[in-house]
């Protein structure tokens, strides 16, 4: 049994032991928070204000949310991380009784209870979370013990995944009078008067000074241990930037003691030189990087390469050795005095060598000029090649259509070309052709093409400039170039000396001899194939139009589908009409119409039953796809129901009508009311036990002049329960008026004593030791517990000594005695 409360004592849910009294209230009137406000005098503040005699919603002491929530949020802030030992709750009680019966037991009931360095529960850890209690256990206040360390405490609850077990409300409130957090309140200390000091770099556990967590730059169980591969700070989490010889950063704070490697600057040697600067301290300019772009912040080396002008790996030489531009790849041209051009521009600052011109003085004299200043013409020469400087003469020869040594004469004589070797062609009216080209200024005569007029028309040309087309001649031969005659006659579709002629009057083919098909409008079919190019007429298809619609289709393209003709039998090619009449359920010309306006059948000449809703049958068969209307049945609905049943396909039977009379055949009713005993819209339903045996109310089963004695309620069905003296209850809420007999209890007398509990209305407790508590009379069946004895277990026994033991323990010492002196 003593252990039993040890436990108890020092479980998550305990009870307030004297060992925990010196520890300080952490949270009085500190600053709080909750997920909603009921009214502005329900806060989140007074649940540490210190004050909880008055446990009301409304008296001013409590924390009140908004009710209808699936969940609800309160915490309190501590100032700063501290020693939490164990956690107060009262919860409101509205100044009632706590225990099974009071509403407030249901919202408190799955709470749980969070240790934070946040406002976010989900960043702490979870102290405490009821899964046990029921409404007649759990306890208020309750204290929890929490020996963890944090800034934040905060109380939750929630109903977002039910099923809750019994007991549970199906919503959530804040209703909190007081919640008090007991620790020290100074870092660094543990024990019941937190007068002990942690070790040294360590947040230690409140109670037995287990390291729980280190100070930043320390590690290992005990703190102990310096943070070291290159990390730092809390847990030694962080990394250290790059310092100065790959040394370790400072442990607290992750500084370099020796400043940084080269390229990085700031106190933990982790931000990279920037503006244009680089390496040991950042202390070196770059060079001019294209784009203006920051250059390696280690070596200063240029990413994208140099402005132009520049060289270098760092971009900080000019370019030299007659170069400039980008990269120092462009060559400078023959400065005056062979000094060295504008690196950047490549110009020339004192002008050019004799033969050369630009700015750049990178050009030899051109365009048939020579000599100084380039100012003197050259002749024709052949390749375009620059003349003999000083006396003109070409030195390989005349460009072509020229001759003489100066090459100033053009050809003549129908020649033209290199030397004037070459014939000129056909030129019209028998003129010169060009000197040069050969070209003919005038054009060509008749049947020939080209610019020197050499060729014969082709490409089924002919005639001047073979802008004529030919006809398509048999096997597509070239016509005669200057006529446009076919010399072996037409292609199919075509007629005529020249084949330019498509066949017509509904003709086609090879000589025209063949007849088109009917081709919608009566348009002609094309003149080589016979297809009609705009379709055909209605109820014909294929490609010439020539077959007749089949497969059970008709009019244009056969894209219609035809009814359902009787037997089957195809409808006409054109109109679509069925020649003998329709199958079953269908009716109109083609046989495409369903039967309709609750008809069905042949020629829908037969009608309809009554179908739910007043909706169509089935247009063949007659049946109804939803069933009947009320007092009908059968598949088509055609058959009412018999005097004693009614609704949907007749299947309720009538209740207990007065006089025999038949129900209403849709809703049951009976026209006439109830028989004697029954009652309800249906008269289905039996009267309860009423006084006097009077018949109950025939509408709503009333009993006029109340219940017989033992039952209650409106319609007096229920049973009254186990009254003291044999009473009879209230025969309205079935309350016993003088409370219950033994062994039971609750409003109506009819719940066991609970285990712990018996006598009239359960009011007497069970002795303390008792095994198996008769609920009548308190009599222990099952025994008491060791060293407890009575009718109620409440003697403790003595030991005696029997005579019998007295000589067994006589004997005993009589022989050990002798045997030492024996063997003495």
């Amino acid at each position: 049994m003593y252990a039993v409360v040890l436990l108890v004592c020092c479980s998550w849910v305990a009870l307030l032991c004297p060992s925990v009294q010196a520890y300080e209230n952490l949270a009085l009137k500190k600053p709080a928070w909750q997920s909603s406000t009921e009214m502005s005098y329900n806060g989140a503040e007074l649940a540490v204000d210190g004050l909880y005699t008055d446990l009301s919603w409304d008296g001013g002491q409590c924390a009140w949310s908004v009710g209808g929530q699936t969940t609800a949020e309160w915490g309190v802030d501590l100032g700063g991380v501290k020693y939490i030992h164990h956690v107060f709750i009262q919860y409101a009680t509205d100044n009632w009784v706590w225990d099974e019966y009071n509403g407030y037991t249901g919202y408190f009931l799955g709470f749980s209870v969070y240790i934070s360095n946040t406002t976010n529960k989900e960043d702490g850890v979870l102290c405490f979370r009821d899964t046990i209690y029921t409404r007649a256990t759990i306890p208020n206040p309750v204290n929890i013990t929490c020996p963890y360390h944090g800034r934040y405490v905060i109380y939750y609850n929630n109903r977002t995944h039910p099923p809750y077990p019994e007991g549970y409300s199906y919503d959530v409130y804040i209703e909190l009078c007081e919640v008090e957090v007991y620790g020290c309140p100074t870092p660094g200390r543990y024990g019941e008067n937190c007068s002990l000091l942690c070790p040294e770099n360590c947040h230690c556990d409140v109670i037995d000074k287990t390291c729980v967590e280190c100070v930043p730059g320390y590690k290992g169980h005990l703190c102990y241990e310096e943070c070291g591969g290159h990390t730092y700070g809390l847990e030694c989490k962080q990394s250290c930037g790059n310092c100065s010889g790959g040394v370790q950063c400072d442990h607290e704070t992750g500084s370099c003691p020796k400043g940084c490697d080269a390229g990085l600057y700031g106190d933990k040697c982790d931000l990279e030189c920037g503006g244009h600067t680089y390496g040991l301290g950042c202390k070196q300019s770059c060079g001019n990087c294209s784009g203006g772009v920051q250059c390696d912040h280690v070596t200063g080396t240029c990413p994208n390469g140099c402005v132009a002008g520049m060289s270098g790996d760092k971009c900080d030489l000019e370019c030299d050795g007659h170069t400039y531009g980008l990269g120092c790849k462009q060559s400078c041209g023959n400065c005056s005095g062979g000094v060295q051009c504008d690196h950047v521009t490549g110009i020339c600052p004192n002008g050019c060598v004799a033969g050369m011109s630009r700015d750049k003085c990178d050009l030899e004299c051109g365009g048939h000029t020579y000599g100084l200043g380039c100012k003197q013409s050259c002749g024709n020469c052949s390749g375009g090649v620059q003349c003999d400087h000083v006396t003109g003469i070409c030195p390989n020869g005349c460009v072509a259509g020229m001759s003489g040594d100066k090459c100033d004469l053009e050809c003549a004589g129908h020649t033209y070309g290199v030397e004037c070797k070459q014939s000129c062609g056909n030129c019209s009216g028998g003129v010169q052709c060009d000197h040069v080209t050969g070209n003919c200024p005038n054009g060509c005569d008749a049947g020939m093409y080209g610019d020197r007029c050499d060729l014969e028309c082709a490409g089924h040309t002919y005639g001047v400039e073979c802008k004529q087309s030919c006809g398509n001649c048999s096997g597509g031969v070239q016509c005669d170039h200057v006529t446009g005659n076919c010399p072996n006659g037409c292609d199919a579709g075509l007629y005529g000396d020249r084949c330019d002629l498509e066949c017509g009057g509904h003709k086609y083919g090879v000589g025209c001899k063949q007849s088109c098909g009917n081709c919608s409008s009566g348009v002609q079919c094309d003149h080589v194939t016979g297809s009609c190019p705009t379709g055909c007429d209605a109820g014909m298809y294929g490609d010439r139009c020539d077959l007749e619609c089949a497969g059970h289709t008709y009019g244009v393209g056969c894209k219609q589908s035809c009814g359902n003709c009787s037997g089957g039998v195809q409808c006409d090619h054109v109109t679509g009409s069925c020649p003998n009449g329709c199958d079953a359920g269908m009716y109109g010309d083609r046989c495409d119409l369903e039967c309709a306006g609750h008809t069905y059948g042949v020629e829908c000449k037969q009608s309809c039953g009554n179908c739910r809703g007043g909706v169509q049958c089935d247009h063949v068969t007659g049946n109804c796809p939803n069933g009947c209307d009320a007092n009908m049945y059968g598949d088509r609905c055609d058959l009412a129901c018999d005097s004693y049943t009614y609704g949907v396909e007749c299947k309720e039977v009538c209740g207990n009508c007065s006089n025999g009379i038949p129900c209403h055949h849709v809703d049951g009713s009976c026209p006439s009311g109830c028989v004697a005993g029954a009652y309800g819209a249906t008269c289905k339903q039996s009267c309860g036990n009423c006084s006097n045996g009077e018949p109950c109310h025939h509408v709503d089963g009333s009993c006029p002049s109340g219940c017989v004695a033992g039952a209650y309620g409106v319609t007096c069905k229920e049973s009254c329960g186990n009254c003291s003296n044999g009473d009879t209850c209230n025969d309205v809420d079935g309350s016993c008026p003088y409370g219950c007999d033994v062994g039971v209890y609750g409003k109506t007398c009819d719940k066991a004593c609970q285990s712990g509990r018996y006598g009239l209305s359960c009011a007497k407790a069970c002795g303390q030791n008792c095994q198996g508590c008769n609920r009548f009379n308190g009599v222990c069946e099952f025994g008491c517990h060791p060293g407890w004895t009575g009718t109620f277990c409440e003697k403790k026994k003595v030991f005696a000594m029997t005579m019998k033991t007295s000589r067994f323990l006589l004997n005993w010492w009589i022989f050990n005695r002798s045997s030492t002196e024996l063997f003495s």
